[in-house]
C-alpha cells in the first residue's frame, strides 16, 4: 500500500459553496480506504496529528485533516461560516460521503455537532479531551480563561501562550511538543488580532442522543476538571458510548505520550463496536 500524496490546498476553491475558500488540508492514504478525519484542539492546528498521521495512514485509511478558520494556514472567510458546515463542504469537495472522526477537544465539539446533525455521515466517533455544543464553563475553566484574557488585555503574548502551554499539556509532554504547541497557539493569537476577518455564525443546537455513531470518549486525569466531567459524562447523552481516562493525560494526549493514543485509536477504529 502506497499512501497518496499529502496535498495543502491553502487557496484552493470551494466548489459546494464557492463564497468562502475550502480549508487548508492534508490528504494521505490509499483513495479507497476507510475516510478518517482528524479535527484539532483550538490550542493547535492540523500539526498536532503529525505522531499520527503516517500510522493511521499506514493502516488503510484514507486520513484527511484540516485546519479550522483563524487557524493554520486556512484562509480567513469572507462570508459568514460555522466550523462544522467547513468541514463538511471539505469532505464533500474530495467526495467523501462517510468517514470516522476523531476530535481532539474543540475539534471534538465540531465532530459531536456533525455526528448529532448529520448522523449518516459519521461512522466512527473518538473524542479526545472533548469540548461539547452549548458547554458551560465551570470555575477551573473559567480561572484559565480569566487569566489568559489578562495577559491578553496587557499584551503579554509570550506569557499567553506560556499559560496554554503549561494548561493543557501534562507532565508527560517533553520540551519538543511544548515548543509545538507553543507555535500554534502563539499563531491563534496573532490571527486573533483581526477580528473583521472573523465571520463566525453562532453554533447550531445538538441532540447528542441522536448519535447514532460507535463512540469512544477519551479523558486525561490531568486535565482541566471541565474537560475530565465532560469525558465522564458523554457516555450518559451518548448512546452506547464509552469512556476511558489515562491517567497520564493532560488535555492533548495524542501530543503527550503518541505511542499508547496512537494504538489506542487504532484499536478503536479497527474494532468500533468493541
Amino acid at each position: 500500500m502506497n499512501p497518496v500524496n499529502p496535498m495543502n490546498p491553502v487557496n484552493a476553491v470551494n466548489p459546494v459553496n464557492p463564497v468562502n475558500p475550502l480549508l487548508a488540508h492534508d490528504v494521505a492514504g490509499p483513495a479507497d480506504g476507510p475516510a478518517l478525519v482528524l479535527l484539532h484542539s483550538s490550542v493547535c492546528d492540523r500539526r498536532m496529528w503529525e505522531p499520527q498521521w503516517r500510522p493511521l495512514a499506514e493502516a488503510g485509511f484514507r486520513v484527511v485533516r484540516a485546519d479550522f478558520r483563524t487557524c493554520g494556514d486556512s484562509p480567513a472567510a469572507v462570508a459568514p461560516y460555522r466550523d462544522e458546515e467547513d468541514v463538511l463542504d471539505l469532505l464533500d469537495s474530495l467526495g467523501i460521503e462517510r468517514a470516522a472522526f476523531a476530535g481532539s477537544s474543540y475539534g471534538g465539539r465540531v465532530a459531536l455537532l456533525i455526528a448529532s446533525r448529520h448522523p449518516e455521515r459519521v461512522a466512527a466517533l473518538a473524542l479526545l479531551c472533548p469540548a461539547v455544543p452549548a458547554q458551560r464553563r465551570g470555575p477551573a475553566l473559567q480561572a484559565v480563561v480569566d487569566a489568559e484574557d489578562a495577559l491578553l488585555e496587557a499584551g503579554d503574548l509570550a506569557g499567553a501562550v506560556e499559560l496554554m502551554v503549561d494548561t493543557w499539556l501534562g507532565p508527560s509532554a517533553d520540551e519538543e511538543t511544548r515548543a509545538l504547541v507553543r507555535t500554534m497557539q502563539r499563531r491563534i493569537f496573532e490571527a486573533a488580532r483581526h477580528p473583521a476577518a472573523d465571520h463566525e455564525l453562532p453554533e447550531h443546537e445538538a441532540d447528542l442522543g441522536s448519535i447514532t455513531a460507535p463512540t469512544l470518549v477519551v479523558g486525561g486525569a490531568h486535565d482541566v476538571e471541565d474537560f475530565r466531567a465532560i469525558a465522564a459524562g458523554l457516555p450518559h447523552r451518548i448512546p452506547g458510548a464509552r469512556h476511558t481516562e489515562l491517567p497520564w493525560a493532560g488535555h492533548l494526549p495524542t501530543l503527550e505520550r503518541p505511542e499508547e493514543t496512537t494504538p489506542l485509536l487504532l484499536d478503536f477504529l479497527h474494532h468500533p463496536h468493541g
